[in-house]
């Protein structure tokens, strides 16, 4: 046991939310080559991965950002823009939508020492 108190809540989608954008931003290298596939399949699985802490928070607000990047990111059904610097401007999008989803996505600690005895 220590004497530091524990956190009343635990933020669960910022890891995969920093790691999507990473590989988004490491995805302007290979924009527009056959290497872009692993950076849409990375995307699109952290994007369902995020989508699911955020319902486990109850913070559903967040599909809206969610679900439309599991979508354009997917590798399986493609939706094809041909404008790069569309798709420049969409990873830009992604990485700030994922850095924000990891930063206020918040379930409370079920392990907070320091709550209240009911």
């Amino acid at each position: 046991m220590t004497s530091y108190p524990t956190p009343a809540f635990r933020r669960t989608a910022l890891a995969p939310g920093i790691l999507a954008a990473i590989v988004l931003m490491a995805g302007f290298a290979l924009l527009g080559g056959s290497g872009f596939i692993w950076i849409q399949f990375a995307t699109s699985i952290l994007a369902i991965i995020v989508a699911v802490y955020a319902w486990q928070a109850k913070q559903w607000w967040w599909f809206i950002g969610l679900v439309p990047i599991a979508v354009l990111w997917n590798p399986i059904v493609v939706i094809d823009i041909h404008n790069d610097g569309l798709w420049l401007g969409l990873q830009y999008v992604a990485a700030l939508v994922f850095i924000a989803c990891g930063i206020f996505i918040k379930v409370p600690n079920p392990d907070d020492r320091n709550a209240r005895k009911r």
